[in-house]
């Protein structure tokens, strides 16, 4: 929380009549409860907010979301590859004109005169492989539509917890600029009698401006939020949103083994890299079958020259390729496949090694945000509120001076604010394991956390 908030009960006490004379007694602001209900953002003038919890949010971003739309697209390409894998090659028609006399090139009766038709046939077991190498494009298209599905989700649900603690903080904010104002205007009073000095007014005036600038950080961080939370669902960015949600802890967090466990069988990167291995032998196998020669067939009607015995016959044609006189060539296409398909068994160790240290990372994170909730909740947040009392007691009976009382408000709101950011951390941790894991985490939505449902737009 920015220290300007330190003025307020400095502002407040300006309203006594001066340290140690005999005046009302000193107003002080009374301490947040734990975790107070986030309070309403700032909504442009003529835009109707849409209201929006996190899991419509992530709804929405999965449906309309530009990126899994481009994605769902691929995988449409990769599906409609599978209906033409096992066609053959197009069939070829030829004509043929010879023995035509040079001397009257135009006598066509004089000329043998031959259309044939030609198709070349593969054979069944190297349709059968393209047909499957096909299909193996698909599994991977559909594993990377699933590792953008969830990356998007990830980011959604990062960028509404940055919502729910700006709308945290904007309701600090907006206790704080109330408390301001009528202290300045207390302030204005006592000065007029004498009885605090104009330093002390200029002060206030100060912290107050200072307080515009702070809500002018705290509305830019919520507009961003809010933009890259539209931008996900596939919103225009400027669209006003009013979120309505909990903070969330897991009810169980499963011991590493098991998170990497659930990332083997889970993550779709790693099941995209393991079909792209068999991809790459499915391609290895079929460029070995292109040692198999394969059969071109033609049927042709001939028309013979006036005069022959004859003028209609037919022609048979058969035509096979020979691999074998190019085995050099062959033989380095099944290398080339072969060190493919190595390549994707090292990218598949490095991306679970990868894999492996982000969940531990993530592990990390959320167990260390879960430790700040506590030990805010339960140890300093009470501790700082005692502070609070105790100082503010202690200048009432002129036994303390203004520094200390600074100290303790201070340090009160800066609690409440790093309690607020811990809770956002502590979702965005369970979103970032999530998307480590490739699946969903058991959990205590709010269990642990008093003022569990909040509001902003």
């Amino acid at each position: 929380m920015k220290s300007i908030y330190v003025v307020a009960p400095l502002l407040l006490a300006l309203s006594v009549a001066g340290h140690g004379q005999a005046e009302p007694p000193l107003v002080l602001a009374e301490p947040a409860p734990n975790l107070p209900h986030a309070g309403p953002e700032r909504v442009e003038a003529g835009q109707a907010a849409v209201s929006l919890s996190v899991d419509e949010a992530v709804v929405q971003a999965l449906e309309a979301n530009p990126e899994i739309r481009a994605a769902v697209r691929r995988l449409s390409l990769a599906q409609l590859k599978t209906g033409t894998a096992r066609s053959l090659d197009d069939p070829m028609v030829q004509v043929r004109d010879w023995d035509t006399p040079l001397r009257q090139p135009w006598d066509l009766n004089q000329a043998q005169i031959m259309v044939m038709a030609q198709q070349t046939f593969l054979s069944r077991q190297k349709r059968d492989l393209r047909a499957k190498v096909a299909g193996d494009e698909v599994d991977v298209a559909s594993s990377e539509l699933e590792s953008m599905r969830q990356e998007v989700s990830v980011e959604v649900r990062k960028a509404y917890a940055d919502l729910m603690r700006n709308a945290d903080e904007m309701k600090l904010h907006d206790r704080q600029a109330s408390l301001l104002k009528e202290a300045l205007a207390a302030a204005l009073v006592q000065y007029t009698t004498g009885k605090v000095p104009q330093a002390d007014v200029l002060r206030a005036q100060m912290a107050v401006t200072r307080l515009s600038e702070h809500l002018i950080e705290l509305e830019q961080e919520r507009d961003s939020a809010r933009s890259q939370l539209n931008q996900l669902r596939g919103r225009s960015p400027g669209e006003a949103v009013e979120i309505a949600g909990t903070y969330e802890s897991p009810a169980v967090l499963p011991s590493i083994e098991e998170l990497e466990r659930e990332a083997i069988e889970n993550r779709p990167e790693l099941a995209a890299l393991r079909k792209q291995i068999a991809k790459s032998k499915d391609e290895g196998q079929l460029t070995r079958l292109t040692m198999k020669p394969d059969f071109t067939v033609g049927l042709g009607y001939m028309l013979m020259p006036t005069g022959s015995y004859s003028r209609s016959a037919y022609m048979a044609e058969f035509a096979m390729n020979l691999p074998g006189f190019n085995r050099a060539r062959h033989d380095g296409e099944t290398r080339q496949a072969d060190a493919a398909t190595d390549v994707a068994q090292a990218e598949l160790e490095a991306r679970a090694s990868t894999v492996f240290l982000e969940i531990r990372q993530a592990q990390i994170d959320l167990l260390a945000a879960e430790k700040r909730v506590k030990l805010y909740r339960d140890t300093l947040l009470p501790q700082a509120e005692a502070a609070f009392k105790a100082s503010a007691a202690a200048y009432r009976n002129n036994r303390s001076d203004f520094a200390n009382l600074i100290d303790s408000q201070n340090l009160l709101l800066d609690i409440e604010s790093a309690c607020y950011k811990a809770s956002a951390a502590t979702d965005a941790g369970i979103a970032q394991l999530e998307r480590a894991t490739g699946a969903p985490l058991a959990r205590d939505s709010g269990a642990d956390l008093p003022g569990k449902e909040r509001t902003s737009k």
